[in-house]
């Protein structure tokens, strides 16, 4: 089965003011979609591989043939990334977290002004293109941590709960070169909602792991 982009789930100009239609045409028509064209191009002549979801060739990179390996971690990574991304946004999002993500952040980082001063901290000095996560861990635990290019946590053993993508293509049009503004605008359109799905997921995968902590 071929990858394919996925629909936004809303309309490109849902997320104004904090994220502009012209940005959300661009960054998912053309980025996203390019992302999914060279990672179907790569897969062509392994028939073996293209029965694998986005996920499962990013969690063993080491198995994809040499030759196409850094296509794949780009644009498996591109497509995987923002197939999450779009997801965890929605209009009218934002406000405080609720329910078992709340929980964890107030359990590892304190209070949310806590965390999201760290988590902004750390994608605005990731130097670059790249990501700023909260990851989990397969013991149950969660952390911040960057990623340069498209990588994703999955190829390090970590489950990307979500993630802000800090590539100038997602905001420059409307920031200019004021990353920290568009890292603490993002927050007003989250879906926390899809988050706590993400973390429920992440939970019982690692149910086992965290039983015997």
């Amino acid at each position: 089965m071929a990858h394919e982009l996925p629909p936004l789930p809303y309309d490109y100009s849902a997320l104004e003011p904090h994220i502009d239609e012209k940005t959300m045409h661009l960054h998912h028509d053309m980025h996203h979609g390019a992302y999914v064209k060279n990672l179907n191009a790569a897969l062509e002549k392994y028939s073996n591989l293209q029965s694998k979801n986005a996920e499962e060739l990013l969690r063993d990179l080491n198995a994809i043939p040499e030759d196409i390996r850094t296509t794949v971690r780009n644009n498996g990574g591109g497509h995987v990334n923002h197939t999450m991304f779009w997801k965890i946004m929605k209009p009218k999002g934002g406000g405080d977290p609720s329910g078992p993500i709340a929980d964890v952040i107030k359990k590892t980082f304190g209070t949310f002004k806590d965390f999201q001063g760290k988590f902004n901290d750390a994608g605005a000095k990731q130097f670059g293109s790249g990501w700023v996560w909260l990851a989990g861990k397969p013991n149950g635990d969660v952390q911040i941590i960057t990623t340069p290019n498209q990588d994703n946590p999955l190829s390090q053993g970590l489950y990307p709960i979500f993630g802000n993508d800090v590539w100038e293509h997602a905001y420059y049009l409307k920031y200019n070169n004021r990353r920290p503004e568009y890292l603490a605008a993002w927050w007003n359109v989250v879906n926390w909602s899809e988050i706590n799905k993400r973390y429920e997921a992440f939970k019982s995968a690692n149910e086992p792991a965290m039983a015997h902590r």
